[in-house]
């Protein structure tokens, strides 16, 4: 079975289980071509083995610039004029008549000119998205071929009129939500006759890459963690002032900050006014091998975020046995059951989440207990290769019906030019936030 992966930046860091998933479909069979909007988030230097190979064979949109896109332009006019007017019209109509929106999105068509010309040089027929939806809707009112997307929550849902998500729904083979929530979520915003085509396929990890690490008993200082970009939904601000009131009842604690982002220097700022200057350790952006080797030093991980889909920083401690507290948010009670699999507070509460870390910093019986089961719980239903294989079966049995609306397509004649293979046969080896405008430089995520 032969698709692509359209990524919005290919590999990245918080783009690592996208990187996973890949990697699992090729290993069980798929030929996976991917496509990222833009360069990688680090020189190749700074990649592990896994993401210098991935960048090796990937295609990148925004690197080839204007002679790229005047290429692909100029190739997709004269062999599909009627498709590529009818893409252009579609993009200026999901802009609203905003101006701001409209060229948003007339840069979003000239990606997906780009996209589509790739696709055809491939011969791929069947578009898979990752955080690029909108350029991938605008690829299929070009070309004929098919799309399916993978909506992680919760930024796509802020806005569900102006991300599209009735039109992403109604043009797509299906849609994976990683969670129950996402799930209702789409449901929510999609057309009732649509509901068929959403999927429930969750992320996962490789447990036999998160191992368990060494239980530390009685540690002098415990070693508390959090993984995320530094931006306002994750709420590190609440989880440095639960520290700063850790240290003032008397416990010796070290917060690491993992990651980067646009709210570093207001919670520098934070550290520094709360004089926690040696207590919270600003590690930025690191590897998967860099991570790994900070959490088997940890003794609890901590999130307080506003918002997620279902984090995998979360899966990656829980696999390794680190016990975790969460807010109760979105699609994170589906992971962590309060009490048997970690321990959830309520979101933007200081003290709720003070006292839950401190609970699991004074009962080390209860840091192991929960610490095993957060790792039972992962094997059980976050196991990447089983849920890979899942997400496996959906292509398999939702391509096998392509054919028929690929033929219903509005495609005339004049565009029939486009060099198109058929996804496979659907036999396989036995044995799972954003779309950025070409001049935009390169953010985590940005929902649009």
């Amino acid at each position: 079975m032969r698709i692509a992966y359209l990524v919005s930046q290919y590999p990245a860091i918080n783009h690592t289980h996208i990187l996973r998933e890949i990697r699992q479909l090729r290993a069980i069979g798929f030929d996976v071509r991917a496509i990222s909007i833009a360069a990688p988030d680090r020189p190749l230097e700074r990649m592990n083995t896994d993401e210098q190979e991935e960048a090796a064979q990937t295609y990148y949109v925004k690197p080839h610039g204007i002679s790229g896109a005047l290429g692909a332009h100029l190739s997709t006019f004269a062999t599909r004029p009627l498709g590529y007017l009818r893409g252009l019209a579609y993009a200026l109509r999901l802009g609203r008549l905003d101006a701001r929106k409209m060229l948003s999105h007339v840069l979003y068509f000239v990606e997906a000119v780009m996209v589509g010309h790739r696709l055809g040089q491939q011969r791929l027929s069947h578009l898979h998205v990752h955080f690029s939806s909108t350029v991938g809707l605008i690829v299929k009112r070009i070309f004929p071929v098919t799309m399916s997307s993978t909506i992680h929550g919760s930024g796509e849902f802020n806005d569900p009129v102006g991300f599209h998500l009735t039109e992403k729904v109604r043009e797509s083979l299906f849609i994976s939500a990683i969670s129950s929530y996402g799930r209702s979520q789409l449901r929510y915003a999609a057309d009732y006759e649509d509901w068929d085509k959403i999927e429930v396929a969750p992320l996962g990890i490789d447990p036999g890459v998160f191992v368990p690490r060494p239980f530390r008993e009685s540690p002098e200082t415990f070693e508390i963690i959090c993984v995320g970009s530094l931006a306002p939904v994750k709420a590190q601000h609440v989880l440095i002032t639960a520290i700063d009131r850790l240290i003032r009842e008397g416990h010796q604690v070290r917060l690491r900050l993992v990651g980067d982002g646009p709210d570093r220097a207001a919670l520098e700022r934070h550290v520094e006014s709360c004089q926690l200057t040696g207590s919270v350790v600003f590690e930025g952006w690191v590897n998967q091998d860099r991570v790994r080797e900070l959490y088997r030093r940890t003794d609890i991980f901590a999130l307080a975020s506003f918002a997620e889909g279902v984090p995998v920083v979360l899966m990656e401690a829980m696999a390794m046995e680190i016990p975790c507290v969460a807010t109760r948010i979105t699609g994170v009670p589906e992971l962590i059951r309060d009490g048997v699999d970690g321990c959830l507070v309520t979101p933007a509460d200081e003290d709720e989440l003070t006292q839950a870390i401190a609970k699991l910093m004074d009962d080390p019986a209860l840091r192991r207990r929960l610490g095993a089961a957060g790792r039972q719980r992962v094997l059980e239903k976050y196991d990447l290769p089983r849920n890979v294989d899942y997400l496996a079966g959906i292509f398999q049995r939702r391509l096998a019906g392509a054919a028929p609306e690929r033929s219903r397509a509005n495609v005339s004649t004049a565009d029939t030019h486009h060099p198109v293979m058929a996804a496979g046969d659907g036999s396989r080896n036995s044995h799972r936030p954003t779309d950025q405008p070409l001049p935009v430089t390169q953010e985590k995520i940005e929902f649009r």
